[in-house]
């Protein structure tokens, strides 16, 4: 079973490259944003390997992290998720986001993936839930889970989340800004969350 590989970055294809291993191309699937962040053309790359064995063939799923390894590996066991609709996951949605949405119920953010619709978007956050906790060793995703679970009864959480949700911010984007600083100031009250979430938010899009 292949774990790891490290080659040159032979090519970028639709959905995949080509990675030179001493002289073998390994077709590996990756997600678009795995694939952005890859170095040109003949750089060494580096990627965590998932490998689905079928009676017809052999598929290589790569990774930059664990942590988007054991996403992935966890979307499929989902009903109605493959390895094709969790890239796509990945590809649209940062862990984070992906984690953030399913703590919280936000079943939207997943029908912004292509060939996701409603019922499967609400089936992933219903069958995930609690069960992305302890995903991985990301820091800034194991502090949004610790602030988010402290914060879960915070009335001054759920307003502000319900004002930038009604401002038109996505609701896992918002959760994560609300939760973070919720770490920093756990005492703030609802209009300076919001305020500050704004200016977050502004900070982002700036």
């Amino acid at each position: 079973m292949i774990a790891k590989l490290i080659g040159l970055l032979d090519s970028v294809c639709d959905g995949y490259i080509i990675l030179n291993v001493s002289g073998v191309g390994y077709r590996v699937f990756c997600s678009t944003r795995t694939i952005g962040s890859l170095p040109t053309l003949n750089q060494t790359v580096m990627l965590y390997i998932e490998t689905q064995v079928r009676e017809d063939s052999i598929r290589l799923f790569g990774f930059t992290t664990p942590t988007e390894q054991q996403l992935f590996n966890t979307l499929n066991v989902v009903q109605g998720v493959g390895a094709k609709v969790a890239l796509a996951i990945l590809s649209s949605l940062s862990v984070q986001e992906v984690q953030m949405a399913v703590m919280t119920g936000d079943s939207k953010s997943f029908t912004r993936v292509s060939g996701i619709g409603p019922k499967l978007a609400t089936r992933i956050v219903t069958e995930l839930k609690g069960k992305l906790g302890s995903l991985g060793t990301n820091e800034e995703m194991q502090a949004i889970n610790t602030s988010f679970a402290k914060q879960a009864g915070n009335q001054a959480m759920s307003d502000a989340l319900s004002a930038l949700v009604n401002l038109g911010y996505a609701r896992a984007e918002a959760g994560m800004i609300v939760a973070r600083i919720l770490q920093e100031q756990p005492d703030v009250g609802t209009s300076e969350l919001i305020r500050l979430s704004l200016k977050e938010i502004g900070k982002m899009q700036g």
